[in-house]
């Protein structure tokens, strides 16, 4: 349920940066829904690969090289999904970002908080 609830929200955020940023075009809600799908399954396969191929350029930049990751992966989506098409590789670090920052900001506001578990002392 939780990740339906993520890839929902992913998809929505998609959609609504589609329709602010010029660069960027998702032609229906499904077709966001697909980019979510497959920005999700990215996520979870290629993306540990290219973070470990990467390691010194992430570390010498901070970090900031994650960004360039993340715009490859959506640049691959964009290559699988008709109906998503990105203007350039700017666009694509630009939409990285901005769906990262939106995603976080719904996903603590949406989705279930975890309770702290209480320790009981033993006598």
């Amino acid at each position: 349920m939780k990740f339906l609830l993520k890839i929902l929200i992913t998809s929505v955020n998609a959609f609504i940066l589609s329709n602010i940023l010029p660069g960027i075009e998702i032609s229906d809600i499904y077709t966001a829904v697909m980019v979510a799908v497959l920005l999700a399954i990215l996520d979870a396969t290629v993306k540990p690969l290219l973070i470990i191929l990467t390691f010194p350029v992430t570390i010498l930049t901070l970090g900031m090289f994650l960004f360039v990751i993340n715009a490859c992966i959506i640049l691959a989506a964009e290559y699988f999904i008709d109906g998503f098409k990105i203007e350039g590789f700017w666009y694509a670090v630009l939409f990285s970002i901005l769906l990262s920052f939106f995603n976080s900001f719904v996903h603590k506001r949406v989705l279930p908080k975890k309770k702290p578990v209480k320790k009981t002392e033993e006598v």
